[in-house]
């Protein structure tokens, strides 16, 4: 297995050593990256759980009110106000406290590293592409970067809200109170926003999937239907079992597939022509 270096035309090519010896740098430069705003965030602990982790469980997180104004206006307002914190987050272990605060950490380090992340990944395999490949992806960072920081947003914006707010006032039994775990409730904000974030990358993986082949625009427009479907059954998963709360997160999702497939179409395209001139 071998990998050119600079433009194919040169010829030097690394040996299968040597290629994991450049990928195990790449690992290792991001994991400085992630490592070092993990500190970051490891010192700055009374902003990042008051003002961020927290922040979704208080009356006044700025979705609450905007869900609010826009349900009372529909007549639907038990839904979507947020009246009062009917739960409490309490730590039950020894190292509970210390455990959330490490893994908070460390996916705030990869989240804010992310852009330097792909530029590593890019580093990486750029070798291996044709001049015109490379021109043609030099946006690739920026897009990822802006897509994943999307989904981050919505997933800690829509997402994260809408599960608390179901989740925190759900009760089976008024003799049965909601008194949550801080490993619980930490864990739901960081599956929310990661998964959200990663979801909305789907066009990046789209686009690298039609450059290798494996799908085209009749197939996306072929399996649109089931792809519906498994958008909704992940929209159940991610979220509140809620109708509302399912469709505020399917929304998005399929604009993304629907984007998807004009990718994929842009791709071929170009591909089309840049065999016909050659």
């Amino acid at each position: 297995m071998t990998k050119q270096i600079g433009t194919p035309t040169q010829g030097k090519e690394m040996s299968f050593i040597n290629h994991l010896e450049e990928l195990r740098w790449h690992l290792i430069r991001v994991s400085i990256a992630v490592v070092v705003v993990a500190l970051a965030a490891f010192l700055a602990k009374n902003f990042v759980f008051d003002v961020l982790l927290l922040g979704p469980k208080n009356q006044d997180f700025p979705t609450y009110r905007l869900l609010c104004k826009l349900s009372n206006m529909i007549g639907i307002e038990e839904s979507f106000c947020f009246n009062e914190e009917s739960f409490r987050i309490q730590s039950r272990t020894v190292a509970g406290q210390f455990s959330a605060h490490i893994w908070t950490s460390i996916t705030l380090g990869f989240v804010v590293s992310f852009p330097y992340i792909l530029f590593e990944f890019w580093r990486f395999i750029s070798p291996g592409l044709r001049i015109n490949e490379r021109r043609n992806s030099r946006g690739f960072i920026i897009i990822a970067s802006l897509l994943f920081f999307t989904g981050v947003l919505f997933g800690y914006y829509v997402v994260t809200p809408l599960s608390i707010n179901f989740l925190g006032s759900y009760q089976v039994s008024d003799q049965v109170f909601n008194d949550f775990d801080l490993s619980s409730y930490t864990g739901l904000v960081r599956t929310s926003v990661l998964a959200s974030g990663l979801i909305f990358e789907l066009p990046i993986l789209i686009y690298f999937l039609t450059k290798i082949g494996v799908v085209n625009p009749q197939y996306l427009r072929k399996y649109r239907k089931f792809a519906l479907v498994i958008v909704l059954v992940l929209s159940a998963i991610i979220t509140p079992p809620d109708i509302a709360s399912q469709v505020i997160v399917s929304v998005p999702i399929i604009i993304l597939y629907e984007i998807s497939i004009t990718i994929s179409k842009r791709v071929l395209r170009r591909e089309a022509k840049r065999k016909a001139k050659g």
